[in-house]
């Protein structure tokens, strides 16, 4: 197995023809993480924090440690992904387990829900972080994040988690530009929230029904859809698919397929909605009231 990371170095940069700006932050990114020393890293094995952990791993070498949370509320393919990337490149991952559910603010699924979760688990990656004679610990935020509500970012500020990618002021297409230019297969990974962010406000959450969730997108997944969310309203199964593919989920072979999996995973309603896939839907009921 090559365990050498892509390497991000000007050479590369040029090649891609990224912009001196972007250059620019990709070299301040480098300078903040070099000036910490050691970093553990909240990764999920998405685009962000693969980017982040990538860069971290180039500039600190093995004083840079992957943290991996898991658990019901994580689709079970971000586990395995996140681990076979980390055993490729030879880069030391620890599984973190904390418990959100001993938590009833997160279980009852107030809108302050992620404060709660991230909270949790930024205390144990910290324990980890600290037993590993690592000094600080990272999550993978960009500048884009601050534009939804995101309580869980309070939990990272209280607990001084810090957030190199939004101190370098990088959006999500510039990480994902600079993903490109080291050849990342992440670069082109669609955006996966918690599996928690597909519930109602106020409705339980559960094991049992995170697993429901998790069942319904991949089988969405398995039929060709790279963006997709299953929310659940009680009983009933709210699709959100790009509006470019809500055609393709309404032909009638598709739609009876989806709707007899659905059925057979537990959901008694099977809905489709017509607006299309968007980031926190679920948060438009808060800007209303």
């Amino acid at each position: 197995m090559n365990n050498r990371l892509p390497e991000i170095g000007e050479k590369e940069i040029m090649e891609e023809e990224l912009s001196a700006d972007l250059q620019e932050k990709l070299g301040a990114l480098k300078e903040y993480i070099r000036s910490l020393g050691s970093l553990a890293v909240g990764f999920s094995g998405g685009v962000d924090s693969t980017f982040l952990l990538c860069v971290a791993r180039e500039v600190l070498g093995d004083k840079a440690l992957a943290v991996t949370q898991i658990g019901a509320f994580v689709p079970e393919r971000e586990q395995g992904e996140s681990k076979s990337f980390c055993e490729e490149r030879g880069i030391r991952q620890i599984i973190c387990q904390a418990d959100p559910f001993a938590d009833p603010s997160f279980r009852n699924n107030a809108p302050d829900r992620c404060y709660y979760c991230k909270r949790r688990i930024f205390t144990e990656i910290k324990r980890i972080a600290k037993e590993n004679g690592i000094d600080y610990v990272a999550e993978g935020s960009n500048l884009d994040d601050l534009g939804d509500y995101r309580p869980g970012l309070r939990a990272v500020e209280e607990l001084e988690i810090k957030s190199p990618l939004r101190e370098a002021g990088l959006t999500k297409a510039e990480i994902r530009m600079l993903s490109k230019a080291m050849g990342l297969p992440t670069w082109s990974k669609p955006s996966y929230a918690c599996l928690a962010s597909r519930f109602v406000y106020g409705e339980e959450i559960t094991e049992e029904k995170l697993k429901m969730i998790d069942q319904a997108e991949q089988f969405l997944i398995e039929l060709g859809f790279t963006e997709e969310r299953v929310r659940m309203h009680g009983n009933l199964a709210r699709i959100e698919v790009p509006e470019k593919d809500i055609g393709k989920l309404s032909e009638p072979e598709t739609r009876e397929k989806v709707y007899e999996r659905l059925k057979e995973i537990g959901f008694m309603y099977v809905t489709l909605d017509l607006r299309g896939y968007r980031v926190g839907s679920m948060n438009e009921v808060l800007k209303k009231s």
